[in-house]
């Protein structure tokens, strides 16, 4: 599993950060899932290999711009580009009848079916490789982290029990190993029946804004990762003109290192934080609060910055191609 990092900006992009909008890659080297879409997502994917074609789902964690402004443009985008699967959007509620009006106002229509499904009452989705479940969070409007786990971690036929029931060998098998239930003489056989894991499943939780991190201690149990925002300090979210309802970097780390969590990414972060520490607020000060506080693997994103979870679970960047210019 892979993330892909397209945006790493709060509230308005930078020069060097757009604004939220994170892709997760399954291991099939080709499905992809996309968290959040901030105005000029779209630009962002044409500077990497992704293609809106093997696109598998949309998850949106809350309203505001920054984090669906670009949504509307890329579903028009996959259509004029011959999309011709359905597409999942999972979001809150209010995104749909907001993304339907968008584009019958502007005539742009789709040939393929969009599949809403409201955070709210989302339970699982899952499809043959991944499950999605989403947390409810304490933002200015109804916020959602979204935790995305393997399915089907390393998959082993239960031979014994597949000859008892009298599957004959073949194709049959071997669809079953892939994930597909069938019938059989009357009978029909699921997927799961038949198989065994023989590892603990990678699970990526990511985390949309937010000001109380411990709301994702239910989700991250089993984790490896959690992706979380951090767009102050403390110095600057104690400024209560800021207090917007989002984390400081030492509130995600003290929650990281309490529940134990392997790797931590920090990202979302204010313009106010630049890369050159010479000019005012750094991005240093943000990784030195939370390197204070939490032990494990910490990592601030980039964009276009890619990270490999490996089945050990060790989170490590993956030495990114040459991005290819905008067209």
């Amino acid at each position: 599993m892979d993330l892909l990092f397209l945006g790493t900006s709060s509230g308005t992009p930078t020069r060097a950060r757009n604004v939220s909008a994170l892709a997760l890659l399954e291991d099939t080297g080709k499905g992809w899932y996309l968290i959040d879409c901030g105005e000029g997502t779209q630009h962002r994917l044409l500077r990497t290999p992704l293609s809106l074609h093997d696109l598998r789902a949309i998850c949106i964690t809350h309203v505001h711009g920054d984090h669906c402004y670009g949504l509307p443009g890329l579903l028009a985008s996959a259509g004029m580009m011959g999309r011709k699967a359905a597409l999942t959007i999972i979001a809150p509620q209010g995104i749909e009848t907001w993304v339907r009006a968008t584009l019958e106002m502007s005539q742009s229509w789709l040939g393929y079916a969009l599949e809403f499904h409201a955070a709210e009452s989302l339970g699982e989705w899952r499809n043959l490789n991944m499950r999605i479940e989403a947390t409810a969070l304490s933002h200015r409007v109804p916020c959602y982290g979204y935790s995305l786990t393997e399915a089907r971690p390393d998959p082993r036929l239960d031979i014994g029990r597949l000859e008892r029931d009298g599957v004959p060998r073949g194709p049959l098998w071997g669809q079953l190993a892939r994930g597909f239930d069938i019938e059989h003489e009357g009978r029909m056989l699921r997927s799961d029946d038949y198989l065994s894991f023989t590892r603990a499943p990678r699970r990526i939780v990511i985390g949309g804004d937010n000001d109380r991190p411990e709301l994702l201690a239910n989700a991250c149990q089993g984790a490896q990762v959690l992706v979380h925002e951090a767009t102050y300090t403390e110095a600057v979210a104690n400024d209560a003109r800021n207090d917007f309802g989002h984390s400081t970097a030492a509130s995600v780390a003290r929650f990281a290192q309490t529940v134990g969590l392997s790797n931590l990414v920090l990202t979302h972060f204010s313009a106010r934080y630049q890369k050159n520490a010479g000019r005012g607020h750094s991005i240093d000060d943000l990784r030195a609060e939370a390197n204070a506080l939490y032990s494990g693997h910490l990592l601030l994103a980039e964009d276009f910055m890619r990270l490999h979870l490996g089945k050990d679970g060790q989170l490590t960047p993956v030495e990114p191609p040459r991005p290819r210019p905008s067209r």
